[in-house]
C-alpha cells in the first residue's frame, strides 16, 4: 500500500479540509501558531500589513478578516482541535496586561490554549511564573518586532521556570520576512547553551535559515520547528525552501508542527496544508506533521471542541 498523498484529495479550499484528515485518518489540526488579539492591537495589526508594500515590497491581504466569534467558527470548522491566541509584546509594560487578556480569551473561549508572552523588563520572571501557575500552555516571542535578544540576562529568570515546567515557547528568530538585530540562529544557539532543556518551537522554519536552525533541531531533543507560511505560493516568492533542505524533511519528521499565521495571512488556510501536501514526504508525514507532533507537546486528546461553542 502506498504511502503516496492522492493529489485530488489535497484541499484547495477550507471546505475540502475536513475529508482530507479523514483521508489520513487524524482527528483534527494540532496548529500551534495562531494569533487572536485584544481588538485594538489586532486593528493596529492589520493596519500594518495593509501598509505591507512599503515593508515587505509586496501586497499582504488579510484573507480572514473578520470578526472573533467568525474567526474561532472558522477554524472548528476546518478542523482545529485547540485554538492558540499567540501574542507578542514590543516594548515594556506589555506583556503582563496581554497575558490577563489571554487567560481570559483562554476561559470564555471553549477548547482555548492558555497562552502567554514575556519581555526582557523588570519583573518578567515574577509575571512568567504567574502565567505557568495560572496554567500557561503556551508562550509567544517575536525577537525582530520586539527588538531584543533571547539572550538578555534578564530573561534567565523566566528561561529556567519554563525550561523546568517544559512548556513550549514560540519563538520567531529567522530573519525572513524582515531582518532584525537580534534576528538568526546564532542567538538561539547561545540561549539553548545556557538552557539546553528548553522547549522551542521555531516560528516558520526558521526561514530563510532553514538549516541553521534545522541544525538546532537535530542537536538539541526539546527543539522543533512550525510550518507558518513555508511552501506556500506567497513564501517561494522571498524564502523559498532548497532541495537540499527539503531532503532533510522526512528525517526531521518528529520534530515538525502545524502553523499557520492564521488569521493575518494573505491566502486561504487550505493553502498551507496544500503546500506541505505538495511536497510529495507521503501521507504518514503528513499526519505527524498536521497532528501528531502538535497533539503531543500540546497535550491535545482529539476531541475538538463544539462549533456552536464560542
Amino acid at each position: 500500500m502506498t504511502d503516496a498523498v492522492s493529489e485530488h484529495l489535497v484541499p484547495k479550499t477550507d471546505q475540502q479540509i475536513p475529508e482530507f484528515l479523514d483521508y489520513l485518518g487524524i482527528p483534527g489540526l494540532a496548529d500551534i501558531h495562531v494569533h487572536f488579539l485584544p481588538e485594538p492591537m489586532l486593528q493596529k495589526v492589520w493596519a500594518y500589513f495593509d501598509q505591507a508594500e512599503q515593508s515587505y515590497g509586496r501586497p499582504w491581504p488579510i484573507t480572514y478578516r473578520m470578526d472573533e466569534e467568525s474567526r474561532i467558527k472558522r477554524l472548528r470548522e476546518i478542523g482545529v482541535v485547540a485554538i492558540p491566541a499567540l501574542s507578542y509584546a514590543h516594548k515594556a509594560g506589555m506583556a503582563r496586561w496581554l497575558n490577563e487578556w489571554a487567560q481570559d480569551f483562554s476561559s470564555r473561549v471553549s477548547g482555548a490554549l492558555h497562552c502567554a508572552t514575556f519581555y526582557p523588563e523588570p519583573g518578567v520572571g515574577n509575571y512568567v511564573q504567574e502565567a505557568i501557575d495560572a496554567g500557561a500552555q503556551l508562550f509567544k516571542l517575536h525577537i525582530q518586532v520586539g527588538g531584543f535578544t533571547p539572550n538578555d540576562v534578564q530573561l534567565d529568570e523566566a528561561w529556567r521556570a519554563l525550561e523546568h515546567e517544559q512548556i513550549p515557547v514560540v519563538i520567531h528568530a529567522g530573519s525572513a520576512p524582515l531582518d532584525g538585530s537580534f534576528t538568526g540562529p546564532q542567538h538561539v544557539r547561545r540561549l539553548l547553551e545556557k538552557f539546553p532543556e528548553l522547549v522551542l518551537v521555531i516560528a516558520h522554519m526558521g526561514m530563510p535559515e532553514y538549516h541553521e536552525f534545522a541544525d538546532l533541531a537535530e542537536e538539541f531533543v526539546g527543539v522543533h520547528l512550525d510550518t507558518t507560511m513555508v511552501g506556500t505560493d506567497f513564501t517561494n516568492g522571498f524564502a523559498p525552501m532548497p532541495d537540499s533542505y527539503i531532503n532533510r524533511l522526512p528525517a526531521l519528521q518528529d520534530k515538525i508542527i502545524l502553523g499557520s499565521d492564521y488569521p493575518n495571512i494573505p491566502y486561504a488556510y487550505a493553502h498551507q496544508i496544500e503546500a506541505l501536501a505538495r511536497l510529495g514526504l507521503g501521507r504518514t508525514w503528513l499526519r505527524a506533521v498536521l497532528w501528531e507532533n502538535g497533539a503531543r507537546l500540546l497535550g491535545l486528546s482529539g476531541e475538538a471542541a463544539s462549533s456552536t461553542d464560542s
